[in-house]
């Protein structure tokens, strides 16, 4: 119903009255929002970590817990080069205005909520014609002012809950957004930690290959001195050059991935390669202690985990934005104002004018336009209980999967450092046996192989231990917490 009034006095009659009522009526109903109400999808949570161990029982450190995980490593180098990546990393720069716009985008849903309101202002000289239909020369004016001062209201009544719901989805969304840039920024520092380590891995790589090439230098030296005095063959000789230069390669060769390190580690840190250096410094220390906690903590401190769950209740309100497609769309308007001939007479009370009304639309037809879009907001709802499920699932396996490496990489390297001291202690006797006369060099050449494989595998090994435990301070979420979402 639409009613349009022109009063000569701003009085309210008692037809606005009815209108008023209206409105309290509508406000009182707006209580009804159709859609299934929010419920958190189910996921199956193990009692315990399989991998966990002598752990399962602990919680995660303090100093993992208070966010700048990576210092539980000790290391300033890496304390420095991390928390440059919060200023300068061009992809973390991304990720937080893809929650602005998330932001912005639940302001434009809020607005709905509030009645749009339009002012204008006109000033018109109009002539009109003397030959239009029904001109009456005698009493039409055809040469006059009008001027106009306007302010015009328009309110959907939220009766179904559409604007709710549709807020809610903003709402959800941008809280998604946020937990996704915890989740980028958690895997740039992560990203970053392991390259680092990687990095410092190869120093201790180049390391030991710098020091056995001295000691294949002063092997050589011997040999020659051996082969001038008629004690060794140019054979021998010839054998010592050989794997002294092959050693001396593969200290070169560690240049070409220390070099990848180093570039990517200047990308993450918003610096051209082409500027950036760090300095040698080889690995020796092992992994810190990573309590992973108890598996029901994952679903808290993983920022995917939380993207994805609240997505699902974006697409839970937008089955309740599909079902109130139904339903009439009741819209309120009302504008009020002056007009006059006079721009002296504008701001009067004779010159007011005011109208109010309300319409109603509903779709009587739609060929199942309505329908579709419901099935469609029921279907990706399901799709994303599903990806939150597989999410889960996912969180659970790269924990189990960093807790074994973990603790297999640390029997291994034990075995290893077995490995390294009796090759070592095969090359010293071979090495005597040499100098004795009892045996050729072809027995040093095998010895020295031997321990330096050894040797090259155990530094490959604590790398990989270090970067197992950057991954699975990852897998359990970092420092990061559901609480840090914020409210929007």
């Amino acid at each position: 119903m639409s009613r349009d009034l022109h009063r000569e006095s701003p009085k309210i009659p008692t037809a606005s009255r009815s209108f008023l009522w209206l409105l309290c009526l509508v406000s009182y109903i707006s209580g009804c929002t159709v859609g299934p109400k929010y419920v958190r999808p189910t996921a199956e949570v193990p009692a315990d970590y399989k991998e966990a161990g002598t752990w399962k029982t602990a919680q995660p450190s303090d100093s993992i817990s208070k966010g700048k995980w990576w210092e539980i490593y000790q290391d300033p180098q890496l304390n420095s080069l991390e928390d440059r990546i919060a200023v300068s990393n061009q992809n973390l720069k991304i990720a937080q205005a893809q929650f602005l716009e998330a932001r912005a985008a639940l302001k434009i849903s809020r607005s709905g909520l509030f009645p749009t309101i339009t002012g204008n202002a006109s000033a018109a000289h109009l002539q009109q014609s003397h030959n239009r239909p029904l001109f009456n020369s005698s009493t039409a004016k055809t040469n006059y002012s009008d001027y106009t001062i306007t302010a015009d209201a328009s309110y959907e009544a939220d009766i179904w809950g559409r604007v709710r719901r549709t807020v809610e989805a903003s709402r959800s969304e941008a809280q998604a957004s946020a937990a996704d840039l915890a989740s980028v920024d958690l895997s740039l520092h992560a990203e970053l930690a392991s390259d680092y380590f990687g990095l410092r891995g190869l120093d201790a790589q180049k390391a030991l290959l710098s020091s056995t090439v001295v000691s294949y230098e002063k092997a050589l030296e011997l040999t020659q001195n051996r082969y001038q005095g008629g004690l060794a063959s140019a054979v021998e000789v010839a054998q010592a050059q050989t794997i002294l230069e092959t050693t001396r390669a593969l200290a070169i060769d560690v240049g070409v991935q220390r070099a990848a390190f180093e570039h990517a580690i200047a990308v993450l840190v918003g610096e051209p390669p082409a500027t950036f250096s760090l300095s040698v410094l080889p690995l020796t220390t092992p992994p810190p202690s990573i309590p992973p906690g108890l598996p029901s903590d994952l679903l808290e401190r993983r920022p995917d985990i939380a993207a994805a769950e609240r997505r699902v209740q974006e697409a839970n309100a937008q089955i309740g934005v599909a079902k109130a497609a139904y339903f009439p769309m009741l819209t309120l308007s009302g504008s009020g104002g002056f007009e006059s001939a006079a721009i002296t007479t504008l701001i009067q009370g004779p010159s007011g004018l005011w109208s109010f009304g309300g319409a109603a639309v509903e779709t009587l037809f739609d060929a199942g336009r309505r329908r579709g879009v419901s099935d469609q907001a029921i279907a990706a709802h399901e799709r994303f209980v599903a990806s939150y499920r597989e999410t889960v699932l996912s969180a659970f396996q790269e924990v189990e999967d960093n807790l074994a490496a973990l603790r297999i990489l640390e029997e291994e390297a034990k075995t290893e450092e077995a490995a390294v001291a009796a090759a070592q202690h095969s090359l010293a006797l071979s090495e005597n046996r040499y100098r004795g006369g009892v045996t050729s060099y072809l027995e040093v050449t095998v010895a020295q192989s031997a321990a330096l494989s050894d040797e090259v595998t155990a530094v490959n090994i604590l790398t990989r231990r270090m970067t197992s435990s950057v991954l699975l301070i990852k897998a359990i979420g970092g420092g990061w917490n559901v609480s840090q979402i914020p409210r929007v």
